[in-house]
C-alpha cells in the first residue's frame, strides 16, 4: 500500500463554503493523484515521454489537415502552423525541404499588403498572428527565393506597427481594437528578430509595461487609458506623464505576465540607455521580487503533481509550464547575468523552515524543475498523442507546444553569456557605429538577444525524456533565432559554445 502522507498529497484546504470553482479544484486534485508517479496506474500513463506518439499527431496535423473542431481557429492560421513546427523543433526532428515549401507559400499568403500578417486569407492584419508567423518562418524559411525571408514586407510591417501605436507607449493589436500586452510581446519579438526596432517604435512602452504590473507582482493585461494624460507635454514629447501611477486593469495572469516580462527584457538594450532616448523622464522600472514572488507561488502543490497555475486560485493547466514556467527561467537568466545567486534563501534556513515531507529539490532553482516534468510526463500526455492542458481533456496544437516548451524550459537553463555578447558586440565596427545613431541600438538589441545560450553542467532530465532547449525570449530554437537574426542584421555570427558553468 502506497504512504500517501509521506508523499504530501493532501488537499488543498477549502473554506467550508463550497462553489463550482472548489468543487472543480476537488475532481481535478483527485484525477492527478491518481496519476502521481508514486501510485500504480492502469490509465496507460508513464514517466516516459511518447515521442513517436506526439510526432505522430504533429504529423497529421501537417500532413492531412487539422480536424474540423479546428474551424474555430479560422483567425489563427500562422499559429497553428507555428504551434506544430515549433513542436517538431522541440522535439528534435527537422522538416524536409517539401514541407518547408509549403508551409512558406502558405504564410507568405497571409501577408497583408498594407504591412503585418493576417489570421487567415482575406482578413485583416494583426499582431499576433504576425508574431506566428515571422517564428514559422524562422523554422521553415531562409534565403533564397524559396526561403521567404526576402519575400517579408519589413518597411510595411514597420508602418503597421506604427499605426497602431498608443499615446501612452502602448499598441493596439489590430486596427480598432484592444491594447494589450500579449500584441506588445507579438510585436517586440517580431521587429526584434526582423531589425526593425527604433526609438520611435518603443518610446513609452517600458513605461506602460511598468503601469501593467499587479501588486500580487505578476501582469495584467493592460493599464487603465488616460489615466497619466499630460495636459501640457514638452514638445516633441509624448502626452502621456511616465511618473503618473496608473493603476493596472485585470488581475495577475500567467499569459499577460510572461509577454509583459518578455517585453520588457527585450527592451533592456534601450532601457539600460535611457537617458540617451528619453533624457527629460526617469527610467521606468519593474518590481522584480514581487514578480518572482507570485511566478514562484503558481506552482501546484504535490497533489496537483507541480503543474502551474495561471492565475491566484485556479487550476492548474499545461500551457503554463511555459507561460510562468519559462518566465521563471528569464528571471533566473537575469540574475546569473547580474552575478546573484539562484537561491535568495541559504541553505541552511531554508532546510529549517521547509517541512520534512516537502519535496527533495537538489538544485538551486527557482522552482522545483523536477516536478514539472513529471507534470508534463504524467498528466500531460494524451495516449493517442498530442499533449493537454489536464486530463481529462483532448490533445490540441497549443497545449502540445507549450507542454512541450514547458518541459524543454524544465530541463534546460538558457542564460546570458557575457563572453557570447562580447563576440556578438564585436561584429559591428566602429564606422559602423558612428554612421547612425541608431545603429548602437541595433547592436545592443543583437548582441543581447543572442547571447541567451545553455549553461553548461545545469540540465536536469526526469528520465530519458530530453528535448531540445529554447530561447527563452522568443520560444525558437537558438539556431532558428541566430540564422534569422544574422540574416536581417546583415551579421556573420561567430562560431558558438555553450556557456561554462
Amino acid at each position: 500500500m502506497v504512504d500517501l502522507a509521506a508523499h504530501n498529497l493532501r488537499p488543498t484546504p477549502t473554506d467550508g463554503f463550497p462553489s463550482p470553482t472548489s468543487d472543480l479544484q476537488i475532481q481535478t486534485e483527485n484525477i492527478l493523484k491518481a496519476r502521481h508517479p508514486s501510485i500504480p496506474s492502469d490509465s496507460g500513463t508513464s514517466g516516459v515521454l511518447q515521442r513517436n506518439s506526439h510526432l505522430q499527431f504533429l504529423l497529421r496535423n501537417l500532413i492531412q489537415g487539422f480536424p474540423a473542431r479546428y474551424t474555430s481557429q479560422d483567425a489563427s492560421q500562422p499559429w497553428l502552423i507555428f504551434w506544430t513546427l515549433q513542436g517538431f523543433s522541440v522535439l528534435g526532428v527537422s522538416l524536409d525541404e517539401r514541407n518547408k515549401k509549403r508551409a512558406v507559400e502558405t504564410l507568405l499568403g497571409l501577408q497583408h499588403p498594407q504591412g503585418g500578417f493576417c489570421g487567415g486569407p482575406g482578413q485583416a492584419p494583426h499582431l499576433l498572428p504576425t508574431y506566428a508567423a515571422i517564428c514559422a518562418f524562422a523554422i521553415a524559411g531562409g534565403t533564397g527565393e524559396d526561403g521567404g525571408w526576402e519575400k517579408i514586407d519589413r518597411e510595411g510591417m514597420y508602418n503597421f506597427f506604427m499605426s497602431l501605436k498608443q499615446p501612452d507607449g502602448s499598441f493596439l493589436v489590430s486596427y480598432d481594437a484592444e491594447v494589450d500586452v500579449r500584441g506588445i510581446y507579438c510585436l517586440l519579438a517580431a521587429a526584434t528578430l526582423l531589425n526593425i526596432v527604433t526609438p520611435e517604435l518603443v518610446a513609452g512602452t517600458p513605461e506602460f509595461l511598468a503601469s501593467c504590473q499587479t501588486y500580487e507582482g505578476g501582469f495584467g493585461s493592460a493599464s487603465f487609458p488616460g489615466w497619466a494624460l499630460n495636459d501640457d507635454p514638452t514638445p516633441g514629447e509624448p502626452l502621456i506623464d511616465p511618473t503618473s501611477l496608473r493603476p493596472s486593469l485585470g488581475e495577475a495572469h500567467g499569459g499577460y505576465t510572461f509577454c509583459a516580462f518578455a517585453s520588457w527584457v527585450l527592451l533592456l538594450p534601450y532601457i539600460n540607455n535611457y537617458p540617451t532616448y528619453r533624457p527629460s523622464y526617469p527610467k521606468p522600472s519593474i518590481n522584480m521580487k514581487s514578480l518572482l514572488r507570485w511566478l514562484t507561488l503558481m506552482q501546484g502543490t504535490e497533489i496537483e503533481l507541480g503543474g502551474f497555475k495561471g492565475r491566484t486560485n485556479k487550476l492548474v493547466d499545461g500551457c503554463y509550464s511555459w507561460w510562468v514556467g519559462g518566465a521563471v527561467g528569464i528571471v533566473e537568466g537575469l540574475l546569473a547575468s547580474d552575478g546573484k545567486q539562484s537561491s535568495h534563501v541559504p541553505k541552511a534556513e531554508a532546510e529549517k523552515n521547509e517541512p520534512e515531507e516537502a519535496w527533495d529539490d537538489v538544485d538551486d532553482s527557482l522552482y522545483n524543475r523536477q516536478a514539472l516534468q513529471e507534470y508534463i510526463l504524467y498528466a500531460g500526455q494524451h495516449p493517442a498523442g498530442g499533449l493537454v492542458d489536464k486530463p481529462p481533456k483532448n490533445a490540441d496544437a497549443y497545449h502540445t507546444l507549450y507542454d512541450l516548451s514547458g518541459l524543454s524550459a524544465a530541463q534546460h537553463r538558457v542564460i546570458p553569456n557575457e563572453s557570447r555578447k562580447k563576440e556578438l558586440l564585436a561584429c559591428w565596427t566602429e564606422e559602423e557605429l558612428s554612421k547612425d545613431k541608431i545603429e548602437p541600438l541595433r547592436q545592443e538589441l543583437f548582441a543581447f538577444a543572442l547571447s541567451w545560450l545553455e549553461e553548461e553542467g545545469t540540465s536536469k532530465f526526469t528520465g530519458s525524456n530530453r528535448v531540445n532547449a529554447t530561447h527563452p525570449l522568443f520560444n525558437l530554437t537558438v539556431t532558428h533565432s541566430e540564422a534569422m537574426m544574422a540574416h536581417f542584421y546583415n551579421r556573420k555570427v561567430p562560431s558558438r559554445y555553450k556557456a561554462s558553468k
